[in-house]
Parts: C-alpha cells; structure tokens; sequence
C-alpha cells in the first residue's frame, strides 16, 4: 500500500481543487471518487433505472468504464470512452447522485475499485468517507470544510465557469439539503474522523488552503 491523503468534506468545500494541486505539488496520484458516482449517476439517469433496480444497477457497475486523468492541466473524466467532464457535473446529476451514493452496491464496488488504486501508488483521495470507511488507516487525514453561504458562491462561479446556469439561492438550498442526506445516511454519513485535521476554507485563498495542507502532510511524516 501506498502513502495515502484522504481529503473529506461537504459538497462545495473544494476538495477536488485541492486535490489535485496537491497531487501535482507532491507527485501524488489524485483520484476524485465523487465523479467515480457521478459517472455512475449519470449513467443510470441515461437509462431511466430507478433506485431499487438492483439487477439492472448491477449490469451498470459491471459494465462502467471509468477513467480518470490530467490533461493539459484539466482534470477529464471518462466513461466508456466518452468525455463526461461536463455531464457529471449537471444539476440533475448533483441532485440524484447523493440518494444513489446510499445503495450498498453502489458503494461496494466502486470503494473496491478505489481501493485498488492505492495497492501500487501514492495518492491523494477526496470525498465524503475516505478517511472514515474507505482509508480509515490513511496516513494523513483532512476534513475540508466551509460555510453553506461560502460553498454555494463558490458552484455558482465554478458553474458560470463551465457555462453551466445556476441561481445562487437554489445552490444554496441544494447544498444545505445534500449535507443534511450525506450526514444523515445510515452507510457511511459524512463526518470527519477522530483523527482527521479540521481545515476551514471559508476566508482562504486556494493557494492558503494548499499551503496549509502541505504544512499538514509534511508534518504527519
């Protein structure tokens, strides 16, 4: 097994850009497992399968081909062949994503496949349970974290950005109800671990959070 750094953290609170600085900052492999779920989301939402047909969920996961990598400095995500980067991240997707994150299917085969990603490399994970249920033995553990107001503002530039329209009060309301259903779910809630570092990105600039975060790694070695 390799060195390990399991982000955690609430929708918004930017775990996916400090991730990936931190993989290019410290030659660490960055796997982003919510797009692992989203892909799976939209996959699903394509097809019209609903939440409780296991045979035809099943079918999915065993046919998923999901890839994910750096390129030219954008993150792409890739399933079965096909660029996804944009899809994934659609409301629909963000809406359905964190009801379908519940079934234990789901979660078994792709907290498999994360897991197999760290037999032979070191890298940085980000998500809502890698520090609790996925790497609850990782050697640096972070919880990631903002105010609901200050991660709604920061979907809504990320999604101007991607050309993607967004009302800031309904990414608001979205995000306080995907935080309630994500630390409320009964397989795997989100909650920082015992042993994770509580960092707040509320009033920080993205270099200061990175910077904190190395300072925390650096430390734990």
């Amino acid at each position: 097994m390799g060195f390990i750094v399991a982000i955690d953290g609430p929708a918004g609170s930017g775990k996916g850009t400090i991730a990936k600085l931190l993989g290019e900052r410290l030659n660490l492999t960055n796997i982003d497992t919510g797009a692992m779920y989203r892909c799976i989301a939209l996959q699903m939402l394509r097809n019209n399968i609903g939440l409780n047909e296991e045979e035809k969920i099943k079918d999915i996961l065993d046919n998923a081909d999901i890839v994910l990598k750096s390129e030219e400095s954008e993150y792409k995500v890739y399933l079965n062949g096909e660029d996804v980067s944009l899809a994934i991240r659609s409301e629909e997707v963000s809406n359905f994503v964190s009801p379908m994150s519940k079934l234990q299917i789901i979660r078994d085969k792709l907290i498999d496949l994360q897991r197999k990603t760290a037999e032979n490399a070191d890298i940085v994970m980000e998500g809502r349970d890698i520090g609790t249920n996925v790497f609850p033995n990782a050697d640096v553990k972070i919880y990631l974290d903002a105010t609901p107001e200050e991660r709604a503002r920061r979907r809504v530039k990320q999604n101007m950005e991607k050309g993607l329209e967004s009302d800031y009060n309904t990414v608001l309301e979205d995000i306080k109800a995907r935080d309630y259903r994500d630390s409320t779910r009964e397989i795997a809630p989100l909650k920082q671990a015992e042993d994770a570092i509580y960092l707040d990105s509320t009033n920080l600039t993205i270099e200061e959070v990175v910077e904190k975060a190395i300072e925390i790694i650096n430390n734990s070695k």
